[in-house]
């Protein structure tokens, strides 16, 4: 059988043969943060969706398209509607193009921006929304939120006001027990 390129089956412009496409790419990154947020392994949800666990890491790397019928399982297994997936997909992702009347496209798509799915693009980020989605108290809610904000605001002596690098952790914090400082006082 021999292979031919057509218009329908070329790749599409301005992406090299072989690349992921963005709407794969902003679907599987939508999964993955969905995934992390319901605090799920990829082992976890690469077995009920009957995959191996680096079949689950290429879908949400856009690397390998999802089919249909196993977004649908997915969702069913991130509790969500499978419109979630595509849900704020920028325009630049996959342009709708109008064409003139000679047929040919009225404007070209202008190419992605590099940048995060729905401005999560770290785990500690999604790590930080999972466990405070997980406080059953709204005063306990509300005192976690304006911490925050007063630490957002204070800048170290010296600190042109960049954003501090994401540090790996390394053991416990000092003054906690098994990695987490007390906070009663706020119970």
């Amino acid at each position: 059988m021999v292979f031919e390129m057509t218009v329908e089956n070329a790749p599409q412009e301005g992406r090299a043969v072989g690349e992921a496409d963005p709407v794969d790419i902003h679907v599987g990154g939508r999964a993955r943060t969905r995934r992390i947020l319901l605090g799920k392994s990829q082992e976890a949800v690469s077995t009920q969706l009957g995959i191996s666990f680096q079949q689950l890491q290429k879908y949400e790397n856009g690397v390998n398209r999802i089919s249909a019928s196993r977004l649908y399982d997915l969702a069913h297994i991130l509790r969500v509607p499978i419109s979630f997936f595509f849900d704020e997909m920028p325009e630049t992702a996959r342009p709708f193009v109008e064409f003139g009347k000679s047929g040919k496209p009225a404007k070209k798509g202008e190419p992605l921006e590099t940048g995060s799915v729905d401005g999560f693009s770290d785990r500690l980020t999604l790590d930080l929304i999972r466990e405070f989605r997980r406080i059953g108290s709204a005063k306990q809610r509300d005192c976690i939120l304006d911490l925050i904000r007063v630490m957002a605001d204070a800048r170290p002596a010296g600190d042109p006001g960049e954003p501090i690098p994401d540090r790996p952790r390394r053991g416990r914090p000092r003054g906690s027990k098994n990695g987490v400082k007390s906070l009663r006082k706020i119970a």
